[in-house]
């Protein structure tokens, strides 16, 4: 008999917009994904710790901590140093703070710019999943 386990790719979405949560966990869910949302970055932080995502959908302007101060956090831990990273925002990448290059960013979406179908399929490819 032959067993086989499925794995299913981990996904947390960081952003305080409840619609856009929402809408992208239902997308990434459909798609397979196994996902959590956290509504700001320090309740983010705890649930990366805890949920070990394959990946991070991180918005940048949110209340209690930032995107940027929670990507800060995240890379200074040993667990978050090497978890791919796509900032979802609003922002242009001119508007964005000039320390994201220093924390190995995988990719950045402008929320506006890409469908839902787009960001899952840059997740994908991201992950190297098409």
């Amino acid at each position: 008999m032959i067993y086989f386990t499925y794995y299913m790719t981990k996904i947390a979405i960081i952003e305080d917009d409840a619609v856009i949560n929402q809408m992208y966990r239902m997308k990434f869910e459909a798609d397979g994904f196994d996902v959590q949302v956290a509504d700001n970055g320090k309740t983010g932080i705890a649930l990366v710790e805890t949920f070990q995502p394959d990946i991070i959908l991180l918005d940048l302007q949110m209340p209690e901590m930032t995107g940027e101060e929670a990507l800060s956090h995240i890379r200074s831990k040993d667990w978050g140093k090497k978890i791919p990273v796509i900032i979802l925002t609003n922002l242009g990448i001119e508007e964005s703070p000039k320390s994201l290059r220093d924390f190995d960013i995988s990719s950045y979406i402008v929320k506006a710019e890409l469908t839902p179908s787009q960001v899952v399929a840059r997740v994908k490819d991201t992950l190297h999943l098409s």
